[in-house]
């Protein structure tokens, strides 16, 4: 069973609205994925601020679960937020490529190319994050099936 992931970018005090929403991206600014989980989300963080991946993934913990089957939100660190908005092309490329050479995209088959994609979806919403002064965040939720 996979994750449905909704990475929006919206005001603080909008999280627990984002948290009950059944489709944030309806609601918000931003794009619908799945495959994604803390730990990926964790990495990215630790290669973005030069941090160690635990350090990380303690940074890049749950907000809220709102229940014990989730969903689940997931505010993403404004310093992840603030050195992918900064990332221009070529930046993107060798983030997207390192990132992609990690246990946690290698293992579930991840290429290259669909971890680049990523990496600028997350940077081309960053940057409205941070030109909006509004914080990114990811909402978790089981897939059916």
């Amino acid at each position: 069973m996979g994750m449905r992931i909704n990475v929006v970018v919206a005001d603080s005090e909008d999280a627990d609205a984002i948290l009950d929403a059944a489709a944030p991206t309806g609601e918000w600014k931003g794009f619908e994925t799945s495959g994604l989980d803390q730990d990926k989300f964790a990495m990215l963080h630790a290669l973005l601020v030069g941090m160690l991946f635990d350090e990380a993934l303690a940074e890049c913990g749950p907000l809220v679960a709102a229940g014990e089957d989730g969903p689940w939100l997931m505010k993403l660190p404004d310093e992840t937020v603030d050195q992918l908005a900064l990332l221009d092309e070529d930046a993107l490329d060798q983030v997207g490529e390192e990132l992609a050479a990690t246990d946690e995209f290698e293992t579930d088959g991840w290429s290259v190319g669909e971890v680049r994609s990523l990496v600028t979806q997350l940077a081309d919403l960053a940057g409205v994050a941070r030109a909006q002064g509004q914080a990114m965040f990811a909402w978790m939720a089981l897939e059916a099936g």
